[in-house]
């Protein structure tokens, strides 16, 4: 199935069902994750079409090894994904796609089913997961060594404002970015402090193992009460697991550098409900509305 895009250019953003493992419903809601339980028969073509979701999307989402990389019992987790299509032209190269992008060279090979080893055929369009155009801008750190951050625009996934609603996951943490990705913020705090839940919920996703993880690295996914899923990523660790109920500031896991980042954060979604540090200013404490 062809990944569908907007105006040639912007990968369309896809999603299943909010995140439960079950039969797949009829309705569609294009901001939230889903789990999904494969089950006897299941191809891996057929739940792509369940979830109106390209293959490599579920491949790429879960480091499968390739279309055959399913068993009976297995638990999918289905992302959403944006990015961006480009023609291979002469010169390019997966290192240079994945600098030019703020990606990543072994994702974009995974997520396209290249050979990272082999030279890109000019003329190919391939996708870059995650991809924008967003030149890296120099910082210096407190130890005036330079380092790299990458703006990333705002997607989509925003929703009604649920006032009072969520409670701070990392209190006392700084702002460090504002909105942007799906829905989100991030929140600075050193390594290892404590992440909380934001409200009374069930944990739908806890990625534990170190990996990629589309950038997430380590990361947990919440659905609530009132339809909204909160997403806490870059995790040290996590100390939940699926299917577990969880309360408003309950410990779920430790502020880490997994994933795509270049510093200890809480990277912090809210999907299906306005984000709550909405309209916090960039590097104040703040508290969720």
């Amino acid at each position: 199935m062809a990944l569908a895009t907007s105006n040639n250019s912007a990968l369309v953003s896809y999603s299943g069902p909010e995140g439960t493992v079950a039969d797949v419903g009829s309705s569609v809601q294009s901001d939230r994750i889903s789990v999904y339980a494969v089950r006897s028969g299941d191809t891996l073509s057929d739940i792509a079409n369940m979830f109106n979701v390209s293959v490599n999307t579920i491949i790429w989402a879960n480091n499968l090894k390739g279309v055959n990389d399913i068993h009976t019992g297995d638990v999918l987790i289905i992302l959403p994904v944006s990015g961006t299509e480009r023609v291979i032209v002469k010169g390019d190269t997966l290192k240079s796609l994945a600098k030019k992008y703020g990606a990543d060279a072994d994702e974009i090979a995974q997520y396209n089913g290249l050979d990272s080893s082999a030279p890109l055929a000019i003329g190919t369009t391939i996708i870059i997961p995650g991809g924008e155009i967003s030149a890296p801008t120099p910082v210096s750190s407190s130890s005036g060594s330079s380092r790299k951050i990458i703006s990333e625009p705002y997607r989509g996934g925003s929703g009604s404002t649920q006032d009072g609603y969520y409670t701070n996951p990392l209190p006392g943490s700084h702002l460090t970015q504002g909105i942007h990705g799906w829905n989100a913020v991030d929140l600075g705090a050193p390594r290892s402090t404590p992440i909380h839940a934001a409200a009374d919920g069930i944990v739908i996703i806890a990625r534990n193992n170190g990996g990629w993880n589309g950038g997430y690295g380590n990361y947990v996914v919440i659905t609530h009460e009132n339809e909204s899923q909160t997403l806490y990523a870059h995790m040290s660790h996590s100390i939940v697991s699926s299917g577990q109920f969880v309360s408003a500031g309950q410990i779920i896991g430790y502020v880490g550098m997994t994933g795509l980042t270049t510093g200890p954060h809480l990277h912090f979604e809210v999907r299906g409900a306005a984000n709550p540090f909405r309209n916090c200013r960039v590097g104040s404490i703040c508290e969720p509305q």
